[in-house]
């Protein structure tokens, strides 16, 4: 009696997992990570876009011990961190603005209550160089 020789073929799962595992979970942690990236990103800019953000960069910009301090052009210097919440007409916002011009860095504090137009309680600009604050609500 010959033997017979019969090939069972392996499923599509048996010839492939050794793949398509490890490049499943790549996949999923990078969309992970993109959803997180945008939601950061989107916070990030719904600061940045505020009139508040806006109204504040523009006081230091113009304030004349500030130039003074760091020079001029004044510009935002990375990542704006604090909160801010707005609905219609009112809201609030505690945001920190590093900023630098040619001759330093600093940051910009910025407390504001919105009741129709920004409010600010906290409008001040923290050199680092030489930890001195300069308060520019006051004129």
């Amino acid at each position: 009696m010959e033997d017979d020789y019969v090939e069972v073929r392996k499923s599509w799962w048996q010839r492939n997992w050794k793949w398509f595992v490890p490049t499943g979970c790549v996949s999923i942690l990078l969309i992970f990570v993109l959803f997180i990236v945008s939601i950061f990103f989107g916070v990030t800019s719904m600061m940045t876009n505020s009139d508040a953000y806006k109204g504040a960069m523009i006081e230091a910009q113009k304030n004349k011990q500030v130039i003074e301090k760091l020079g001029s052009p004044i510009e935002d210097d990375g990542m704006t961190s604090g909160s801010i919440n707005t609905s219609n007409d009112s809201g609030n916002c505690d945001l920190q603005i590093p900023i630098k011009g040619p001759k330093g860095k600093a940051t910009l504090f910025i407390v504001a209550e919105k009741k129709g137009t920004w409010k600010y309680s906290e409008m001040t600009v923290l050199i680092k160089a030489t930890n001195e604050e300069i308060d520019l609500l006051k004129k």
